[in-house]
């Protein structure tokens, strides 16, 4: 008796793609349908920038009636600028052989006689740069603006590390003061606090407490909950174990809070110069003005000096071992060192030699114009491809599309990639952009960061990758990320101008160079940090080297690779209104008319609040995406 075989119908299986090509295709039906309707132009008029002009006028024609500026921020002023006047005055007193034997002798306490030594080197070349009155100017603002954010931060990140509800409460808070552009709060401060240092100490501090309150706050929440509960069951009140347990343990981590207030504070200096606080940031800004490289170099390289000195100082601090004793020998020499300058401040002149400095104005600018002429039908190309390719179709698409239609198309992107929550404030961002008048230009802007973000990507992502495959290489690399990192970003323009002209691109050139060191290094300690054993394992298995890349290394490293994007959309966001003065246009200009305009005040006001929203739902995106898990683990659930 033979049988007969029955088969089964088997499942029809969809594909993965087969559901995001087709909500693609819906959305690009609907924009071929309602293109051109519903874009909301801009209107530099709208009735909201005016209201916001005239609160202004009010604040400046009752500034010296109203109790608010009598008897509480006039006060705060005096008190931020007799901060400023005492570091300024004691630095000033010391003279230049004093203070490069303090601060030799500072650096050899923190780290030893090699840290000495460059602090010797470092703080002496503001002398031969021919700056040192401004270097000393810098570095007493620094000074007042990174006590006066730790005095605030410290506190504030301690109690935000306790308590789950306080760090939410303002973390919101935090962000808005770290994306929105420092033009859009350069305006007000002026309006409450005039110009000067006082106001350019407190702009500072805008822009340095926030890390100084999340690190430590990290700090805190990193303590071991066992020796807290050890404290508790000895009987230990909440101030003993706060001071005895929380503090001593996140030591380390707390001196990281110092170390990135003050790289904060001094990336804020050339900024600050725009309400006339003193320092390094008026020759970078007359260097802008005049179009010379020269004259913007050297303070440029002054504050890189600075940003390294003060690094190293307080990293070798951090990582000190807490219970070992600085040897006699140590003291000696730093004591030596300290005192040896003081005795020579009087017999030495109290000003830096003349004919001890070193002018290469003339041969920095000869290169750049060189470089101007020689690189022009390159860079031209690269502008063109770039523009054309990139830029045209991407704000066709975003200016032209329905309001709605894009505010739908964000909601689902941000619902696929980070989940709900992330979606809604996503759309609750578009929405406010919306309402507030600046869609237009808002669309413009996120264009221009969605090009940038892409090309520092695929830039970190090739460096990165290299210099973890490669020791010599990252020795090599790493000097040049400090000092491109540490640069201030205004000194990024006037090579992007010179190679680029005033466009949209050169705004780009400068957010990428901005913007691609804290990629690289995340991307580089991502890769590296993937085990060993594991690629060990690949190898054995006889996976070559690309595919030791593509299937284990970089998949291992998403996390640090979504951190990488995240830091690259902030920090792009962060050039758009320096970009402004380049031709970025948009929010950028939008925001530095504002500034220099009083009848534009409103709108560029506006307009930091809009780039703050554009970055906060990147932001919420990117933080999202990280939570999510990879699509290799999806697929296995």
């Amino acid at each position: 008796m033979s049988t007969t075989a029955v088969t089964t119908p088997s499942r029809l299986r969809i594909p993965r793609w087969a559901a995001p090509a087709g909500i693609v295709l819906l959305f690009a039906a609907a924009y071929l349908v309602f293109h051109g309707t519903g874009t909301l132009p801009h209107d530099k008029s709208a009735p909201q920038f005016l209201a916001i002009t005239d609160l202004r006028e009010w604040i400046d024609d009752h500034r010296n009636s109203n109790p608010l500026f009598l008897y509480f921020l006039n006060y705060i002023r005096i008190f931020v600028g007799s901060v400023y006047t005492a570091f300024q005055s004691v630095l000033y007193a010391l003279g230049w052989p004093g203070l490069i034997g303090v601060m030799g002798a500072l650096a050899w306490l923190a780290g030893g006689w090699r840290i000495a030594l460059l602090a010797v080197a470092g703080v002496g070349s503001f002398g031969v740069l021919g700056l040192w009155q401004s270097s000393v100017d810098t570095l007493a603002l620094v000074a007042a603006s990174v006590l006066l954010s730790l005095a605030i931060g410290v506190p504030l990140g301690v109690w935000a590390g306790l308590s789950r509800r306080v760090r939410k409460a303002i973390t919101p808070v935090l962000d808005v003061m770290q994306i929105m552009p420092t033009f859009a709060y350069l305006a007000p401060l002026v309006l409450f606090f005039h110009i000067g240092a006082p106001a350019g100490a407190i702009a500072t501090m805008i822009y340095s407490i926030p890390p100084a309150i999340r690190i430590t706050a990290l700090a805190i929440e990193q303590v071991s909950p066992t020796a807290v509960e050890a404290s508790a069951s000895l009987g230990a009140t909440g101030r003993q174990t706060l001071f005895k347990v929380y503090l001593p343990l996140a030591r380390s981590t707390m001196a990281l809070a110092v170390n990135q207030t003050i790289m904060m504070a001094l990336s804020m200096v050339v900024i600050a110069n725009l309400i006339s606080a003193p320092g390094l940031g008026g020759d970078i800004i007359r260097g802008l003005s005049r179009a010379q490289v020269g004259i913007m170099l050297p303070a440029g390289l002054a504050i890189v000096v600075m940003a390294v000195l003060l690094d190293r100082m307080t990293v070798s601090l951090a990582t000190r071992d807490p219970h070992r004793r600085t040897s006699r020998i140590s003291l000696i020499a730093a004591a030596a060192l300290a005192v040896a300058g003081l005795v020579l401040t009087p017999l030495l002149p109290a000003e830096w030699p003349d004919g001890w400095t070193v002018n290469f104005v003339v041969q920095v600018n000869d290169a750049v114009h060189w470089a101007e002429t020689s690189w022009y039908g390159g860079t031209t190309f690269v502008k063109d491809v770039t523009t054309s390719l990139l830029l045209n179709p991407l704000e066709g698409l975003l200016t032209s599309a329905p309001w709605w239609l894009v505010a739908a198309a964000a909601l689902l992107l941000a619902w696929r990639v980070s989940g709900l929550r992330p979606a809604l404030t996503a759309l609750g961002c578009l929405l406010a952009i919306a309402l507030l008048g600046v869609w237009e230009h808002a669309m413009q802007t996120l264009t221009t960061v969605a090009v940038a973000v892409l090309v520092t990507l695929v830039i970190g992502l090739l460096l990165g990758v290299a210099a973890a495959r490669s020791s010599r290489y990252s020795a090599v690399q790493r000097p040049i990320l400090d000092a491109a990192q540490t640069m201030p970003a205004f000194v990024y323009l006037l090579p992007a101008l010179a190679l680029f002209e005033t466009t949209r691109f050169t705004a780009i050139f400068a957010s990428v160079i901005y913007a691609v060191p804290p990629v690289v290094r995340l991307v580089e300690d991502g890769i590296r940090a993937v085990p060993a054993t594991v690629v060990e394992a690949a190898a054995s298995a006889g996976s070559t080297s690309g595919q030791l890349l593509w299937k284990v290394q970089l998949p291992m490293a998403r996390r640090a690779i979504l951190l990488a994007a995240n830091q690259g959309i902030v920090l792009t966001l962060a050039m758009v209104v320096v970009g402004g003065l380049v031709g970025a246009g948009a929010l950028g200009y939008d925001v530095v008319v504002g500034f220099s305009q009083r009848t534009d005040f409103g709108m560029g006001f506006i307009a930091g609040i809009a780039t703050v929203l554009l970055g906060v739902m990147l932001d919420r995106i990117t933080q999202g995406a990280d939570r999510r898990p990879s699509p290799q683990r999806r697929k296995t659930t």
